[in-house]
């Protein structure tokens, strides 16, 4: 994944990339970013699908009989919604996961998570107190347009984007700032071309872009089962049309920093 983003932003339209502390490459993720200082560096905070940071002993809440965190978002939001997930657990192991990337001397400047487990209420509590502790000024809250469509992902996406709205309500007592809207996030892992030129349609103020580039997709397949076309998103966002469709439509690309 990371090879991908990289490609998105040297040949392509990306100019901002999230990074998972607890990857299982993240320690390469860091030395290539270096190389990169126009590409903003955000954390990715992750509560499923890996291992944590902290000791077993710590996250007793967050994790299964084998150590593991919960396999996704469902499992999750289950024992969420029973009362199973200790808050001071998820602050520890999120804590952690930002010291870990900040201790690269990377300059982290925005936060999101993974399947956006951080916009649950009980959650992002903890994540916008954390972003400003550590000066994180801008944290990803999904605001998606035309999720109309019928399909389970659509009203996935229907549900985040009721949460969200919460989100940014709470958002208003504080300094940390998040885009006027997502684009991208029913589509991430499977743009197309053609998808993404209809996508930047919805671009409305300031417009974040949520996509999932990469490189090599047998050996990403073998890795994640997501189900993402890796390598037709990373060609998407490189292709000279999007660059074109962008000035087309009016659309300027810009970073946190600039912002």
């Amino acid at each position: 994944m990371t090879l991908g983003a990289l490609a998105a932003h040297t040949e392509g339209i990306v100019t901002a990339c999230s990074v998972v502390a607890n990857g299982r490459t993240f320690a390469d993720a860091v030395e290539r970013l270096r190389d990169h200082p126009r590409l903003d560096v955000g954390v990715h905070l992750t509560l499923v699908g890996e291992r944590p940071l902290s000791p077993p002993e710590k996250v007793r809440s967050l994790i299964g009989r084998d150590g593991a965190f919960l396999s996704g978002f469902r499992a999750f939001t289950v024992r969420y919604l029973l009362g199973g997930i200790d808050a001071g657990e998820v602050e520890g192991e999120l804590r952690r996961q930002i010291e870990r990337l900040l201790d690269t001397g990377l300059t982290v400047i925005h936060a999101n998570s993974h399947q956006h487990l951080h916009v649950l209420p009980r959650i992002f509590e903890i994540v916008l107190r954390l972003a400003e502790e550590y000066r994180i000024p801008w944290v990803r809250i999904p605001r998606e347009p035309g999720v109309g469509r019928p399909s389970p992902r659509g009203l996935e996406i229907a549900i985040l984007n009721g949460i969200g709205g919460r989100a940014r309500r709470r958002l208003r007592e504080s300094r940390t700032r998040t885009a006027d809207r997502t684009v991208g996030v029913l589509d991430a892992g499977r743009l197309t071309a053609e998808q993404l030129s209809q996508i930047l349609d919805s671009v409305a103020g300031i417009t974040e872009l949520v996509c999932h580039p990469g490189l090599g997709d047998e050996a990403l397949k073998a890795a994640y089962h997501w189900d993402y076309q890796w390598d037709r998103e990373t060609a998407a966002l490189c292709d000279p049309q999007a660059t074109a469709t962008l000035k087309a439509k009016g659309i300027g690309l810009t970073t946190f920093h600039d912002l």
